[in-house]
């Protein structure tokens, strides 16, 4: 039985798959991993199943992440889904505005695989 969802929301086919991969043992632990390629399909899917975890790009087609954020935190009102950015944008002005429109946390690419399944496990409440 499905209990939780996580979305990743991310243009790049590469790195659409390092997170799925990344995040499959979730699946045996009722987890449902979604995937959207753009802001626009990310946003639509959020608001349709509600996951508890995104894992959010920032340059992205059709919307960015700033504005999926936003959308998501402050026009919605989805305060309980937990928002990681995850972006090649580093610098400090980049972090604080991911911050400014909502997400909860911000990790810069290249990414550390199993820094991301931590970071799933503890919000999912999956820690050994």
């Amino acid at each position: 039985m499905i209990t939780q969802k996580v979305l990743i929301v991310d243009d790049e086919p590469y790195i659409r798959a390092l997170l799925e991969e990344a995040l499959e043992d979730f699946a045996d632990k009722g987890v449902e991993i979604l995937i959207a390629h753009n802001g626009e399909k990310g946003l639509e899917m959020a608001l349709e199943h509600k996951p508890n975890l995104i894992f959010l790009d920032v340059m992205m087609p059709k919307m960015n992440g700033y504005d999926m954020c936003e959308a998501l935190k402050k026009t919605h009102k989805l305060d309980k889904m937990h928002i990681i950015m995850l972006t090649a944008k580093g610098q400090e002005i980049d972090k604080q505005r991911g911050l400014e429109v909502g997400a909860n946390e911000y990790l810069t690419k290249p990414f550390d695989p199993d820094e991301v399944v931590n970071k799933a496990a503890k919000i999912f409440g999956l820690v050994t």
